[in-house]
């Protein structure tokens, strides 16, 4: 069993090389071309075939046209099954969907967008990856359906989809069509919080900076220019909407808690144990709403709030070495 389980493995890599070399690279958005489309008959296929053999030996025979009718009336179907087989992705349009972060030990769902252009509804549409099947989508006509493919990811760094397959079996399963797709997607997996993590270094305060929130009692003090991770809050709109820069107002008694998470200050044994204490400090500032940054050999982030900052900030522990 295991020699032609290698026999097999060995004649799928040789194939998908071989249409890689045939197809050029892909890009989005990528449409399925008929040139680019294989078909053969399933194992159900193959059993059908010889059924149909077997009844026009037997009409043969017999000399029974009915015998030949029924045959032929089965053989036209089948053909018709292998031309709407193929043309269910003919002419599909592929391109890169969304994928959020994830952290390490989660599971990465990168997406796909599959478009439907026809006036036709297209069934049963699935896609593989390394011969696993990850999803089926119906996508009806002029409409837009996204697949998602379920990856696990062990480690922080970047997990990337570069080959997939796209097949169907509509609308009987007697013949498999597909296509091999080299589309590029990624998704960022960030390290993996420290479960329990040392209190950070001591934090640095400032009047009138970037902070989540105020306490609402503070006296108006003047304005100021805005800075990268000031808070929304405290920008003066009406005078933006006038027509004036982007202004922010000051607070006479604000005291703004900023930190900047040095690498160097982390206490651990490696690499990936400081990463994972640094998530736990920049995750809990910013549940807790206060300014924060991070500080990386070669790599400096000034403190600021907010999701995007967040994952900004994340990304750059996440990349910072990350095993390949």
């Amino acid at each position: 069993m295991i020699f032609p389980q290698r026999l097999r493995g060995l004649i799928t890599d040789t194939a998908r090389e071989w249409a890689r070399r045939r197809q050029g690279p892909d890009t989005a958005p990528l449409a399925l071309r008929r040139q680019r489309i294989y078909i053969l008959p399933t194992a159900h296929g193959l059993v059908f075939a010889l059924m149909l053999l077997g009844m026009l030996l037997g009409a043969m025979n017999y000399n029974n046209n009915l015998g030949f009718a029924i045959t032929f009336l089965l053989a036209g179907m089948g053909l018709i099954s292998m031309y709407h087989c193929h043309g269910n992705l003919e002419g599909l349009e592929l391109s890169e969907g969304s994928c959020e972060p994830v952290f390490a030990g989660e599971t990465a769902r990168p997406g796909l967008v599959l478009e439907n252009t026809r006036d036709r509804a297209r069934y049963g549409i699935t896609l593989w990856l390394e011969n696993q099947q990850q999803a089926i989508v119906d996508i009806e006509p002029g409409e837009q359906a996204e697949a998602i493919f379920n990856i696990p990811a062990p480690r922080r760094g970047r997990v990337t989809v570069e080959r997939f397959s796209v097949a169907s079996l509509f609308p009987f399963g007697l013949f498999r069509a597909w296509t091999w797709v080299h589309l590029r997607m990624e998704c960022i997996v960030f390290p993996r919080p420290a479960d329990s993590a040392p209190p950070p270094p001591t934090s640095f305060t400032d009047t009138g900076g970037a902070q989540q929130s105020g306490s609402g009692d503070e006296d108006y003090s003047g304005l100021r220019d805005y800075r990268p991770g000031d808070s929304p809050r405290h920008i003066a709109w009406k005078a933006f909407a006038r027509g004036q820069e982007l202004l922010v107002r000051q607070f006479a008694g604000t005291r703004v808690v900023k930190h900047v998470f040095d690498f160097n200050d982390v206490p651990g044994n490696g690499l990936e144990e400081r990463l994972s204490i640094l998530c736990r400090w920049i995750i809990d500032a910013h549940a807790a709403g206060e300014a924060f940054g991070v500080k990386l050999p070669g790599v400096i982030e000034e403190p600021g709030i907010g999701k995007a900052h967040l994952q900004h900030c994340l990304t750059h522990l996440a990349l910072f070495n990350a095993p390949k």
